[in-house]
């Protein structure tokens, strides 16, 4: 990966050629473009990154930033110091839409099937959703989880209030969990997984959640930058979609590379990869993902927007639901990939 800290080792070899008007010359005449993630477990982006198809792809002076969850990637988009953030939740976009902000999906990357859910500690006495009333669940506040929790006590016909809801990045689960101080976490791979390894019960994965209604990993861009850059925004759309390829048509290397970016084994690679429906290029203008002309407010994407929304407003994260998504799904950066 090009980092700052790459960049500069690079202008230092350059001034000690005596070069370093040449370098400054040539480092300038690319854009800059940061890309902001999440560690969701192996994901098709991973091989984009590994493969730098996003610095092929948009000939742009690439860098990355990792973020803990999607509400702390949103301060950074605001500032506009982040170009485009991948796997993110949609509730964060939503709030973040609700509270004003231009943002725009440009990809949608995929659909949580078993990758994320509720788990539970079997001494916990927790069989189903209805027996959360009353016991500590571990969350990312904000995040898709607090859309998901929502859904899945409505569901079971358990007051939101009633589950005492603990604030916590990812990591901190499982120490929590080992310790005891929660008897539940509703999260997404790789601590799923890992709490489930550590003889948690899954008792909802996101699967269960109709599709326009659904746990999606998105990425976003500042739609007023995306359409003053539509290439630079075709590029980056055109590179996820070769890393899906790449992953379809040479699963073993793509696995390898998810691995190494992420620290874990090919077999859990492999595990966390399978709980994802993933969506190609060609897919983004499809019903099932954002649709195309007048047949994006009925896509699934948008409708998840929505109903999102309602349910974010429901449960006090945002004090009203936008009038329009109009301005947030954008399939037209991938409308030279559709067949």
């Amino acid at each position: 990966m090009k980092t700052k800290h790459g960049m500069g080792a690079v202008a230092a070899a350059l001034l000690a050629a005596g070069n370093l008007a040449g370098g400054m010359a040539y480092a300038q005449s690319k854009p800059e473009v940061i890309i902001g993630y999440e560690d969701n477990g192996a994901d098709p982006y991973m091989v984009s990154m590994a493969e730098h198809l996003f610095e092929r792809h948009m000939n742009a002076d690439v860098q990355y930033k990792l973020f803990s969850s999607g509400p702390a990637a949103m301060s950074a988009l605001a500032s506009n110091s982040l170009t485009f953030m991948c796997g993110l939740g949609v509730p964060p976009l939503v709030t973040a839409i609700a509270q004003g902000l231009p943002m725009t999906i440009v990809y949608n990357q995929e659909r949580y099937t078993n990758a994320a859910g509720i788990v539970v500690k079997p001494e916990s006495g927790i069989r189903d959703v209805a027996g959360l009333q009353g016991k500590k669940i571990a969350i990312v506040a904000g995040s898709q989880a607090s859309f998901e929790l929502a859904t899945f006590l409505a569901q079971a016909h358990v007051p939101y209030a009633a589950v005492t809801q603990i604030n916590m990045a990812p990591p901190q689960m499982r120490t929590s969990w080992v310790t005891g101080a929660i008897d539940a976490a509703i999260v997404w791979d790789p601590v799923f997984s890992a709490l489930r390894a550590a003889g948690g019960k899954a008792i909802k994965t996101d699967g269960d959640l109709p599709r326009e209604a659904s746990s999606y990993n998105v990425c976003i861009a500042n739609a007023d930058w995306a359409k003053a850059h539509p290439e630079l925004t075709a590029g980056f759309v055109a590179a996820l979609d070769e890393g899906y390829q790449v992953t379809q048509a040479h699963r073993d290397r793509a696995l390898a590379e998810m691995a190494r970016q992420t620290g874990v084994t090919v077999p859990v690679a492999q595990s966390e990869l399978a709980g994802y429906e993933l969506f190609s290029g060609a897919d983004q203008t499809t019903a099932k993902v954002m649709g195309s002309g007048a047949g994006v407010k009925t896509s699934a994407t948008y409708q998840t927007l929505v109903n999102t929304a309602k349910v974010l407003n429901t449960i006090g994260r945002i004090q009203s639901v936008p009038a329009s998504f109009d301005a947030n799904v954008a399939p037209q950066y991938s409308q030279s990939l559709a067949h």
